[in-house]
């Protein structure tokens, strides 16, 4: 009969054990992506079955190796996992492999046992929800708390305690098998019932252990991929209020030339029907700088019919090298559209957009400038001196496009990007978009 203070001891480290040996296959990418898949093709369940199996039956060598080191067998809390996890037929696998060192030792009845385990959980598995298996609580108090709470109120069948008690039940038959037949089946058997009490409850700890280790990581993977739907979401609302903004404003200015000047409006409708046609096709978020100015330029002609070339000019400076980097779609529209409408269109004379963009280290810089009426000098300011650099001037409110492309920024590029907006009233407003080169090739 083994001390009571050794099997308390080896069921401490068993506890450890069943941290241990999770928390680092946890460590693998390759476990993790196997753990978290919905459904699996036969090739990785037995990856996953491996990942499991072959460093727990190190295990049980162990034990039968080195005297005294128990706790590294276990075994028979590993089969109820891999029932629970993968079903019946790799939890059968598993308990013949986790057998081979125990029948060698000559544990005859290791393997029948370790079978029938197999069996039974998994049986249950085919009778429970996946949510009811990672849900099991290894803390058994509460388990039976929560049982108790719930049944009072409403009595039900509770999927919970009854895989509490079956570990309990097999628990139990394994020291009974294990009393009857000393040395054919392991097992820490004790005559003190504290000590037989700690034994049977540490089963069910040690199975509880590893799936909340492993259900805390796929809660984790749950939250990202809520966390990106939800982004996606966010980039396709604005998506949406860009499009009918600019939309509502290009009618108008076709509107103002349908008396007038009617057949212009009409080559104004066919350009603004081919504008909402690459609107409409299915298109990432990102596009190439080169399409991007396609889209403006698009845009610009129906803006430069409407005010007419003299008073609307356009000039560009653009890096050649700078043409295929990828930005967010729909970036240069609503800030042409701004310039023209807050920055020119108050101005008699008109003016001049100017479209510039160069390579600046490991940044795209994108610059749209006007030498319109410019914006108001903020209280802060001294009577002629330039406004400062506006960083925060979008969150104020300047128009739905600005706000718009801000937030798209800074949900596509990241907190590497920049959104400046330098103004002097009287001679015009130059807005800086600073996008880190390789931002658009995709979002986390």
């Amino acid at each position: 009969m083994i001390p009571s203070r050794l099997i308390l001891i080896t069921l401490l480290v068993k506890l450890g054990v069943a941290a241990a040996v999770p928390s680092a296959l946890a460590r693998s990418t390759v476990f993790k992506n196997l753990l978290l898949k919905e459904r699996r093709s036969p090739a990785q369940t037995l990856g996953m079955l491996a990942f499991i199996a072959i460093p727990l039956t190190l295990g049980v060598w162990v034990r039968v190796v080195v005297p005294n080191f128990l706790a590294a067998d276990i075994s028979f809390e590993a089969i109820i996992l891999i029932a629970l996890l993968l079903g019946t037929t790799p939890a059968l696998m598993g308990a013949a492999l986790f057998a081979m060192p125990a029948l060698v030792h000559r544990e005859f009845l290791t393997l029948p046992f370790n079978l029938m385990v197999a069996v039974i959980f998994g049986w249950y598995r085919t009778f429970v929800s996946e949510e009811d298996v990672w849900s099991f609580s290894p803390f058994v108090d509460l388990s039976v708390y929560r049982w108790l709470r719930r049944n009072l109120a409403r009595p039900r069948i509770d999927r919970q305690v009854i895989l509490l008690l079956l570990i309990l039940g097999m628990q139990g038959v394994r020291n009974w098998i294990a009393v009857l037949y000393p040395k054919r089946l392991f097992c820490l058997v004790s005559n003190n019932w504290l000590v037989l009490a700690a034994i049977y409850l540490c089963a069910p700890m040690v199975v509880g252990i590893p799936l909340k280790i492993w259900n805390a990581i796929r809660i984790e993977r749950k939250l990202e991929e809520q966390e990106r739907l939800l982004l996606e979401a966010r980039l396709d609302a604005l998506q949406r209020q860009i499009n009918p903004h600019f939309l509502f404003n290009t009618l108008n200015s076709i509107a103002s030339l349908v008396r007038v000047r009617p057949e212009q409006a009409r080559d104004l409708i066919v350009k603004l029907a081919s504008i909402l046609r690459a609107l409409l096709q299915e298109r990432d978020d990102r596009m190439q700088l080169r399409d991007e100015l396609k889209f403006a330029d698009d845009y610009l002609a129906i803006e430069v019919a409407r005010f007419g070339a003299e008073k609307l000019r356009i000039e560009k400076d653009i890096a050649e090298e700078t043409l295929d980097i990828p930005v967010p779609t729909m970036l240069l529209q609503p800030l042409i559209e701004n310039s023209i409408k807050h920055g020119l269109e108050p101005r008699i004379a008109g003016g001049t957009i100017t479209l510039r963009s160069r390579l600046q280290g490991s940044s795209l810089v994108v610059t749209i400038e006007d030498d319109g009426v410019g914006m108001p000098v903020d209280s802060s300011s001294a009577p002629g001196i330039e406004s400062p650099r506006r960083r925060n001037l979008l969150s104020r409110g300047t128009g739905i496009g600005l706000r718009n492309v801000r937030e798209r920024m800074e949900v596509l590029c990241g907190p590497g990007s920049g959104f400046e907006i330098i103004s002097r009233p009287g001679r015009g407003t130059r807005v800086v978009l600073t996008i880190p080169v390789g931002a658009g090739a995709g979002m986390a």
